[in-house]
């Protein structure tokens, strides 16, 4: 009888996103950001963002409902939404099947799922292991291949 008045705690925890981690920010559904963002920390986009989105080290999730205008800059790029725009990543670029892409990708790493829309150029950066490595490279110039693609799940043009 007592048992049924206490608080349900259990509840107030189920109100948090699942994947939203503590060193993560969140630009939610409901919202619209126009401008610059910029930051040191991980970036979930379910919202609407016109600009430029810069977290040079960081991870940015556009998702399934995110619909962006904006150039990126980011360590790894996740695209589960619809983004118009170039992105430039550290490590990665990783385009869900539920994803859409129109622009210029620029990263060491492509990811293209099955499904997923994309419009634009590819150039794959190759990454330096060492840092002597960097000089040599920066005499020689950039070491890079450049592809033009068009992917839209099985269809090719």
């Amino acid at each position: 009888m007592w048992d049924s008045k206490k608080p349900n705690t259990l509840g107030a925890a189920n109100l948090e996103p699942k994947n939203l981690q503590t060193n993560q920010s969140r630009v939610g559904a409901t919202l619209l950001v126009k401008g610059e963002i910029s930051g040191s920390e991980d970036l979930l986009i379910d919202g609407s963002v016109e600009g430029i989105v810069q977290l040079d080290g960081q991870k940015l999730t556009i998702g399934p409902t995110a619909k962006v205008k904006a150039d990126i800059i980011a360590g790894e790029v996740i695209v589960r939404g619809n983004l118009k725009g170039n992105i430039r990543a550290k490590g990665r670029i990783e385009i869900g099947n539920d994803g859409s892409v129109t622009g210029d990708l620029t990263t060491p790493q492509v990811f293209i799922e099955d499904g997923a829309w994309f419009k634009g150029t590819i150039e794959i950066e190759k990454r330096a292991e060492k840092e002597t490595d960097k000089n040599v490279l920066s005499e020689i110039g950039p070491k890079s291949a450049k592809v033009t693609a068009i992917a839209a799940g099985l269809k090719s043009t």
